[in-house]
């Protein structure tokens, strides 16, 4: 169909379920095709790096990389913004794309690949997603090779026994964080409408949210939170976004948990790139975190980096920024 765009994803995969969100938000024509061996032919067409998503656009070009995806889709069609007005809100809202993409992903797949209870869930959900017409012994084989092969990727967002009780106390605060902020009746991190950063943080709990553990906290400890993880699977435009001064009595205290955990761990990221260590210590409130560096972070925290020097007047964000503890981070060159 003319004008239509594509989308190979998986229902498992955040990022997937980002681009997905965006593209109902914005009212574009598009098929979600879920990533399977029978249409890989096709999917090689658009695919550089093995990766979803991917989209086929209408002109047949090839997108990956959630943020990028957006971005570009973004500048073709710029209405309705997800992009708050106010300069200083804007950044925020990168900000916390930013951290979604990166933090939440290490704070969701921990808990899906750690505690034998969430590895049969997912990898059984993925055996059953990457083959639906499989028996029930194929889908078993299947599970097995999924569970064995992603329970040895921990290492990547830094998963390991010395980290999972910290791991464990990050998702937990972050979740009561959020919760006062969406109690009130507020329908998305900046009011009425979803945000950049909206996309990407709640994809993230979202995933979360459909494992065993981490449901069980959701359900428990945020239900407002579990609200909007929902409602982000197609959001609306219900109204403007809020000024500051609205905001911030309740998400000033998610910006001060991106400067004492994100921002710190991804100076330490870039720090351990540069200098070509093999793994990193950082100390976190809770003790110290140790992981293998991120090519990838090390690359998105310069363009986030870049993308603050960008913001012409400075004075309002850097007096927020300042506040949470996330100013000095955004200022240092890589």
């Amino acid at each position: 169909m003319a004008g239509e765009y594509r989308i190979f994803g998986s229902e498992m995969s955040p990022y997937s379920v980002k681009v997905r969100a965006y593209f109902r938000y914005k009212g574009l024509t598009h098929v979600w095709i879920a990533r399977r061996a029978e249409n890989d032919e096709d999917y090689r067409r658009y695919a550089r790096l093995p990766i979803v998503p991917t989209v086929a656009t209408p002109d047949d070009a090839g997108l990956q990389d959630s943020t990028p995806i957006i971005e570009t889709v973004e500048a073709a069609h710029p209405e309705p913004s997800i992009h708050p007005d106010d300069p200083a809100l804007a950044f925020l809202s990168a900000l916390i794309e930013e951290f979604g993409d990166e933090w939440g992903n290490k704070l969701m797949f921990h808990h899906r690949w750690w505690a034998p209870v969430d590895q049969d869930a997912a990898a059984l959900v993925l055996a059953r997603l990457s083959a639906p017409f499989a028996t029930p012994e194929e889908v078993a084989a299947r599970q097995a090779m999924i569970k064995q092969r992603m329970t040895g990727r921990g290492g990547f967002v830094g998963s390991s026994a010395a980290t999972a009780p910290l791991i464990s106390r990050y998702w937990l605060e972050l979740i009561d964080i959020l919760e006062p902020h969406f109690a009130g009746g507020r329908r998305y991190l900046f009011g009425a409408r979803p945000s950049f950063g909206d996309f990407g943080l709640s994809a993230q709990l979202y995933e979360a949210s459909m494992d065993p553990t981490c449901s069980a906290d959701i359900r428990a400890r945020g239900p407002a939170v579990l609200g909007w993880c929902q409602r982000m699977l197609e959001p609306r435009n219900d109204g403007p976004f809020e000024r500051w001064e609205a905001l911030a009595p309740t998400l000033a205290p998610l910006l001060a948990y991106v400067g004492r955990y994100f921002l710190p761990w991804s100076k330490a990221n870039a720090a351990a790139l540069a200098a070509g260590e093999a793994e990193f210590s950082v100390d976190l409130p809770g003790g110290a975190y140790v992981q293998a560096p991120q090519k990838y972070h090390a690359k998105s925290l310069a363009a986030l980096r870049a993308r603050y020097q960008a913001v012409a007047d400075k004075s309002a964000l850097d007096a927020i920024l300042r506040e949470a503890g996330c100013l000095d981070y955004l200022r240092q060159a890589s």
